[in-house]
């Protein structure tokens, strides 16, 4: 099966681009907290890639497509725009209000993706790129009733760093493998009131920033299945992660994994001028505690930050992505995408998710790839994710030591663009 619009290019240094990698803002939320996708071309088909490598980026999906997209040199940016906020109804602590998290509503996430052919059967690679994150910014507190001084402000982010390796074990099967190594970034400001429910109060909030690094593996087959038809899967496990100066907001002693994933993935070629691939994604988020356990824990006797402490709720996220792809001509190729996401924040959960509304499902991409000459390529996309709203009728835990009882609605839209440049040689 050939693809369109992979194309060739000359190198750049890779130290500037890592270097802006390092320095730059990742903050992204659109399958859970995952990325829709990785590598602009990838991102314009809503993500697609698993049996699909389009780009130097490729090994972030599936390390097994490293064997398939030759020499190059991919460098892009992304420039995220997430609107978020809350709404409290029938509270009787005073919370009641429209609570917009906007107070900081872009983000440019980098990219960089390079591989090269080693031999006939050995290719390798390495990515640098935002694999996910959440931010929200309160100007006005949800909890300001509660003795709340200025903002409310959470930023999570996460960095990977992916090197791979692909081995063609014949004619039409690779198989792939890769190391993740995860850099995380953490921040919680303003949410004092939830220092009352911790094992360790005076790590619960307003203690600057945190970091941990951890590492995992992730494991790639693709192989020809019919004329025309390519297969692809991928498996990812999960990767540790410690945020030591919130141990008493996260469970388990500030514990804060990068769940497992794994997914399935189709691509069709009926003609040499489309393509179209399906995917299939699962995040099992309900492996970490922090992010999966529920706020109902607090009514069981376990406090913020214990063993088996509340978290977020979240349950795992399931992701079906359908991407087309069309060569226009032979300099050009239009991209499309379409993706649905299980909802992870059930109704009962909103309260804490004040702080983390991601709850967006639904989202379409287009895009194109123009060969700029012989041995570079320009690729750009447009991504929406539509607005969703997850009310929570009386997800505000009432009586004595609670909040104040009622409803705490959260909403998430987004929208995203991507430019990339690529090299082949």
């Amino acid at each position: 099966m050939s693809h369109p619009a992979r194309f060739a290019s000359t190198r750049p240094t890779l130290i500037a681009a890592a270097t802006l990698m390092a320095l730059s803002p990742l903050a992204h939320a659109t399958n859970g907290y995952f990325s829709h996708g990785y590598g602009v071309q990838s991102q314009s088909m809503a993500g697609v890639g698993i049996a699909l490598p389009l780009d130097g980026l490729t090994a972030a999906t599936n390390p097994a497509g490293t064997a398939f997209v030759g020499n190059r040199l991919d460098v892009g940016a992304n420039l995220f725009n997430p609107s978020r906020g809350a709404d409290i109804q029938n509270n009787v602590a005073g919370l009641n209000g429209h609570y917009s998290a906007d107070g900081r509503d872009l983000f440019l996430i980098p990219e960089l993706g390079y591989t090269r052919q080693i031999n006939k059967q050995l290719s390798l690679g390495l990515a640098l790129y935002g694999n996910g994150g959440m931010n929200t910014s309160y100007d006005k507190s949800p909890f300001a009733n509660f003795g709340v001084q200025g903002r409310t402000e959470m930023n999570l982010e996460q960095l990977f760093i992916t090197p791979s390796a692909a081995w063609k074990l014949d004619a039409h099967h690779v198989i792939g493998a890769a190391v993740n190594v995860a850099y995380q970034r953490f921040s919680m400001k303003g949410i004092v009131p939830f220092a009352g429910v911790s094992s360790s109060p005076n790590d619960t909030t307003d203690r600057g920033t945190d970091s941990s690094v951890g590492a995992g593996v992730r494991l790639g087959w693709i192989g020809d299945i019919a004329p025309g038809w390519r297969a692809g899967a991928t498996w990812s496990s999960a990767i540790n992660g410690q945020f030591d100066k919130y141990k008493g907001l996260f469970a388990e002693q500030g514990s804060f994994d990068i769940p497992a994933n794994y997914g399935l993935g189709l691509a069709w070629q009926p003609t040499n001028q489309w393509t179209l691939a399906l995917d299939y994604q699962v995040i099992e988020l309900s492996g970490t505690k922090s992010v999966s356990n529920s706020v109902t824990q607090l009514q069981q006797g376990n406090l913020l930050g214990s063993s088996n402490g509340p978290g977020f709720g979240w349950k795992d996220v399931t992701v079906y992505k359908l991407g087309v792809a069309h060569q226009w001509s032979d300099a050009l190729t239009l991209r499309a995408g379409y993706s649905h996401a299980s909802q992870p924040i059930p109704s009962s959960e909103t309260l804490f998710n004040i702080l983390a509304p991601g709850v967006v499902q639904d989202h379409v991409t287009l895009g194109f790839t123009w060969k700029a000459d012989q041995h570079g390529e320009w690729s750009a996309y447009f991504g929406h994710a539509f607005k969703k709203t997850v009310n929570g009728q009386g997800a505000i835990p009432g009586g004595p030591g609670g909040f104040g009882g009622g409803d705490a609605s959260i909403h998430l839209k987004e929208n995203m663009l991507g430019v990339a440049y690529g090299w082949k040689f």
